[in-house]
């Protein structure tokens, strides 16, 4: 059949506001040869909380995937509650260590009570700078379940707080005892050890606050990059957890093996010494492989793993009863300037280890059922990977179709 003509409209007085023209600024009317590094949509509207908007520029793309910066008030709140919190503490921690230092007596410094309290106060600047990194990772990786690990993590430094306290003010008796620190140290530095544990009481309630704030933030994260398969969810879940777990074992079983290789050595073995030396490298290659196991989805390397964390838990228990064998008297003596902090490490690492293995197992049942893809080489989706899958087909339409790689859907089992 014959085709209607085309009839043309000229001057029409709606014709500028129908194509965007400059009278008319509500216009909906985008043109194709805009400047692409600015968005075209207003900020704060659906498709800026959407991350459709696009970057603002390809080097402000390329400097996020570089090095992560918290991007809504809550990350940001709380990654200075981390900050002010570490910064406040290692004040305190230091301005202790360096007054202890300064009223030590020369002849002291190799007794077993003057290795006691420099121990206690560099594992917990070591602490508070291995929150800061935990933080800045759960933050990067949207990762809810190590958000609320790190407010147990904090709890648990309250409690180790609490410990050096009393740890610090037998050491400094038994110093003061034997004239080997001035005598008005310990009035000193009372107040800063007192305060310590008060700053993190408070650091983790503001961080459980934000927390709560965080967990509903992370989940539309989570949804999007998992899809709405509850049962992947869970094994997304079981896999973050036990992720999770492995960084806070690093921290624990590290902190109760410096404390003994610094402080119980007077009554140790060369070859125990030795071997507990050896075993801090060994570990962080364990940790390691664990984590790469479980990527690879390996059943054989998952299995020997689970061995090893019961030969960890024979070694902390084994390191328990020492501590509290009444047979061998002198060796119990060398374990009682640090006994209640060993064995604060020693139950929490326990207590992690039991969690690391059913968590281990229960990964390891989720093998082969579609989370493989979802978890290796994992980045999570940020503004600037978001966008419409058209210009992938047909070409570039605009700095307001930028297009990022688009995660395959999960697949039902």
């Amino acid at each position: 059949p014959e085709r209607p003509p085309t009839v043309t409209i000229t001057n029409h007085k709606k014709k500028t506001s129908h194509l965007g023209g400059q009278g008319f600024p509500n216009s909906s009317y985008i043109p194709l040869d805009r400047d692409r590094s600015v968005s075209p949509f207003p900020a704060g509207g659906y498709h800026d909380r959407e991350g459709l908007s696009g970057p603002s520029s390809s080097r402000q793309s390329t400097t996020s995937r570089i090095m992560y910066m918290p991007s809504s008030r809550w990350t940001w709140s709380f990654l200075m509650i981390a900050v002010c919190q570490a910064a406040v503490g290692l004040g305190l921690e230091g301005y202790v260590f360096a007054k202890f230092q300064i009223s030590l007596a020369p002849q002291a410094r190799k007794t077993t009570q003057s290795r006691t309290i420099p121990t206690y106060l560099a594992l917990f600047i070591f602490g508070f700078i291995y929150q800061l990194a935990l933080v800045w990772d759960a933050l990067r990786l949207k990762n809810t379940i190590q958000v609320i690990g790190l407010c147990l993590y904090n709890l648990g430094l309250l409690v180790y707080a609490a410990v050096q306290y009393d740890q610090i003010d037998r050491a400094v008796d038994v110093l003061d005892i034997a004239r080997e620190i001035r005598p008005d140290f310990g009035h000193d530095v009372k107040p800063f050890l007192v305060a310590v544990p008060c700053v993190l009481a408070l650091g983790t309630v503001a961080f459980s606050i934000v927390a709560w704030k965080l967990y509903d933030e992370f989940a539309w994260t989570i949804y999007k990059h998992i899809s709405a398969d509850l049962r992947l969810k869970r094994r997304y879940l079981v896999y973050q957890i036990y992720i999770a777990l492995l960084k806070f074992d690093f921290f624990f079983f590290l902190g109760f093996t410096v404390q003994f290789v610094v402080v119980v050595r007077e009554h140790t073995s060369d070859i125990e010494f030795a071997l507990t030396i050896a075993a801090i490298p060994v570990t962080i290659a364990i940790l390691l492989a664990a984590a790469w196991f479980t990527r690879r989805e390996s059943t054989l390397g998952m299995c020997s793993t689970i061995v090893l964390y019961f030969a960890a838990m024979a070694y902390f228990l084994f390191k328990l009863v020492r501590m509290y064998d009444s047979s061998n008297p002198e060796r119990v003596a060398d374990y009682e300037p640090a006994r209640k902090s060993l064995t604060t490490f020693a139950v929490i690492t326990l207590l992690l280890l039991i969690l690391t293995i059913v968590n281990c197992a229960w990964c390891t049942a989720n093998f082969n059922k579609g989370l493989k893809p979802h978890i290796q080489r994992r980045r999570v989706i940020g503004v600037e990977d978001k966008g419409y899958s058209y210009e992938g087909r047909h070409g570039s339409l605009g700095g307001a179709h930028a297009m990022g790689a688009v995660p395959s859907r999960m697949t039902i089992d």
